[in-house]
C-alpha cells in the first residue's frame, strides 16, 4: 500500500470513527426529537388553518417562526441548528459507511439534504430574523429548472419522482416496514404497539402530502407556470378544498400531530 493509499485508509477510518461517536449519537437522537417538534406545528398550524383560517403558514417556516416566538425562542432555534446538523452528519455517515443497498445510500443522501435545508431555514431565522416559506422556495426552484434546456421535462420528472416518494411513504406505514428502524428489543408491548399506531397514521399523512405536492409539481411542468408548484403549506391547503371540506385537512393534520409523536419515540429508540 502506497502512501497515497495509507492516508486515504486512515482518513476514512477517522471519519468513522467520528461518526460512530456517542456524542454525535446522543446530538442525533436529539435532532430526531426536534424533527418532531417541527412535524407536530405543522401539525398544529394545518389545524388552525382548517378550522379558523389560521394566518401563519403550515410549513417548516411557520413552524420555526413559532419557535421563535416563544419565550427563550432563540435558544430553542439553536439547540434545533445542533440536532438537525448531527441528522445530517449521521446520515452522511449512513450513505458512506452504513448501507449495501443504493435505495438505502440514495434515502440517505435524500435525508441529508432535507436536513441541511432545515438548517438553512433556522439560520435564516436566527441571522436574518425571517425564514423562507417552502412555497416561495418551491416556486424559485421551478422555475430556475423551467428556464433550462428541456426544463419542462426535468420538472416532470421530479414531480413524478416526488409521488412516488409519496407512495413509497404510504406502503411503508401500510406494511410498517418503519420498525426496521427501530430497537424493537428495548421496547416494551406497550411502547412498541403505540409506535406501530404513530408510526402508521404519519406515514399515510406524509405519504398523501407528498403525493400530491408531486401532482402540482407534473402540473407546473405541464402548464410551464413554476406557480402551479406549492410547499406544504399550499398542498396541505389544498385539502381543504376538497369534496371533503376541512375535515380531510384536520384528519392528515392530526396525521402529522401523530407523526411528531413517532419521531419523539424514535429519539428514544431508534438504532443508530
Amino acid at each position: 500500500m502506497n502512501t497515497a493509499q495509507k492516508a486515504g485508509q486512515e482518513a476514512k477510518g477517522a471519519a468513522r470513527r467520528a461518526a460512530d461517536s456517542p456524542v454525535l449519537t446522543v446530538l442525533a437522537r436529539v435532532g430526531l426529537a426536534c424533527r418532531g417538534v417541527l412535524y407536530g406545528l405543522i401539525g398544529v398550524l394545518a389545524v388552525q388553518i382548517a378550522l379558523d383560517g389560521g394566518k401563519r403558514e403550515a410549513d417548516k417556516s411557520g413552524a420555526i417562526s413559532t419557535v421563535a416566538a416563544l419565550p427563550f425562542g432563540f435558544a430553542i432555534l439553536w439547540i434545533m441548528v445542533v440536532g438537525f446538523a448531527a441528522l445530517a452528519l449521521w446520515q452522511a455517515s449512513e450513505a458512506v459507511f452504513g448501507h449495501r443497498r443504493a435505495s438505502d445510500r440514495a434515502s440517505s443522501v435524500g435525508r441529508v439534504a432535507v436536513y441541511t435545508a432545515v438548517v438553512a431555514s433556522l439560520l435564516t431565522m436566527l441571522f436574518a430574523g425571517r425564514a423562507t416559506s417552502d412555497d416561495a422556495r418551491s416556486h424559485d426552484i421551478t422555475g430556475k429548472l423551467l428556464a433550462l434546456p428541456g426544463g419542462q421535462w426535468i420538472v416532470g420528472l421530479v414531480g413524478v419522482a416526488i409521488v412516488a416518494l409519496g407512495a413509497y411513504w404510504v406502503r411503508e406505514g401500510v406494511k410498517k416496514r418503519f420498525e426496521k428502524e427501530l430497537d424493537l428489543g428495548r421496547m416494551s408491548p406497550a411502547a412498541r404497539s403505540a409506535m406501530e399506531r404513530l408510526g402508521v397514521a404519519g406515514y399515510l399523512a406524509r405519504g398523501a402530502i407528498a403525493a400530491l405536492a408531486g401532482i402540482f409539481v407534473v402540473q407546473a411542468a405541464i402548464s410551464f407556470d413554476p406557480d402551479k408548484a406549492g410547499g406544504i403549506d399550499a398542498t396541505l391547503r389544498q385539502f381543504a378544498d376538497t369534496p371533503a371540506g376541512p375535515w380531510l385537512l384536520v384528519a392528515v393534520a392530526l396525521g402529522l400531530v401523530l407523526f411528531a409523536g413517532y419521531c419523539f419515540g424514535e429519539s428514544r429508540w431508534r438504532r443508530t
